[in-house]
């Protein structure tokens, strides 16, 4: 099984490529995850079809963007990315919190600054 370091390197590996397949073969069944937006508390989306559909969204909307990692801390089965998000005209940073199950991404919960 893989470990939260190697989860978290490859969901992130294929974020970068928007590879949606590959995205949600590394999401468990019941995956949650926290959108930045709308403020103050951001979206909620839970389950393999919500969190497809919503990636699906995402990668045919912004087409052109980018994820940087800028830094992995990992604690057991938590990790910390921080990360750059370009989308052509602009970017924001932000911070990715990880819960890994299995060797699958169980929660991403996404803050951003500003």
């Amino acid at each position: 099984m893989a470990s939260t370091t190697e989860t978290v390197n490859a969901f992130n590996e294929a974020f970068g490529r928007h590879d949606l397949d590959a995205v949600m073969a590394l999401m468990t069944d019941d995956c949650i995850f926290e959108n930045t937006l709308p403020p103050p508390d951001g979206e909620k989306v839970v389950g393999q079809a919500a969190m497809r559909k919503f990636w699906d969204d995402f990668f045919t909307g912004t087409p052109q963007a980018q994820f940087e990692t800028e830094e992995l801390v990992v604690a057991g089965d938590r990790a910390v990315v921080r990360w750059r998000f370009d989308w052509g005209s602009g970017h924001v940073r932000g911070i990715d919190l990880f819960k890994v199950r299995d060797g699958k991404v169980a929660e991403k919960l996404s803050y951003v600054k500003g």
